[in-house]
């Protein structure tokens, strides 16, 4: 991961950062399917609370030039400045893993929970059934993520989905590893600057 692009989104009246950070993200990430590619990282720069209005992609010089040569941006490509080609700085803050942050509670699990209890007998009326639901939420509410994340539609059912990033401890020696479809990693660092 010796290179890198920046990614600036312009958002404009019609087009705000958070909705136009999203499309771009979901281009990326169709454009690394159609890559097969697991080895581009992605970060984000700005990020302090919200994720900010740049999209960092680490990779190889090879990596972009496989990037560009499927036009992956198409008709957003106005609505961004994308960097030219760089180099990795030789001093920066470190490393650090960028990975996807998922919730252990959610609705689907909540509607799978209740068919299995009302199959095992352990749920026998509605009532039951309803406080069950009534406290599980309520813990889920209380336990859910704070994380900053994307929200991309999803190519298979077209429904909206979140994607929330986790931004690992920065350290000082880089972890080689793979990413997936989305830039992102469980283990292989980014550069951090």
């Amino acid at each position: 991961m010796n290179h890198y692009i920046d990614i600036l989104i312009k958002p404009d009246a019609e087009m705000r950062e958070n909705v136009l950070l999203n499309k771009v993200y979901s281009k990326f990430h169709k454009a690394l399917c159609s890559l097969n590619s697991t080895e581009i990282g992605v970060s984000f720069p700005q990020y302090k609370v919200k994720l900010g209005g740049v999209i960092r992609v680490h990779g190889t010089d090879n990596n972009f030039t496989e990037l560009e040569n499927i036009n992956w941006l198409g008709g957003l490509a106005g609505y961004c400045n994308v960097s030219e080609i760089q180099v990795v700085p030789s001093q920066i803050a470190g490393y650090r893993v960028i990975s996807r942050k998922q919730a252990t509670m959610n609705l689907r699990k909540l509607e799978k929970r209740v068919q299995y209890q009302k199959a095992q007998g352990v749920l026998k009326t509605q009532d039951e059934v309803k406080e069950y639901e009534k406290q599980y939420k309520a813990k889920m509410y209380a336990t859910g993520l704070d994380n900053p994340y994307l929200e991309l539609d999803s190519s298979s059912n077209g429904h909206k989905h979140r994607r929330y990033i986790q931004f690992g401890e920065v350290v000082e020696r880089p972890i080689k590893g793979e990413f997936d479809t989305f830039g992102l990693s469980k283990i292989a660092t980014v550069p951090w600057f």
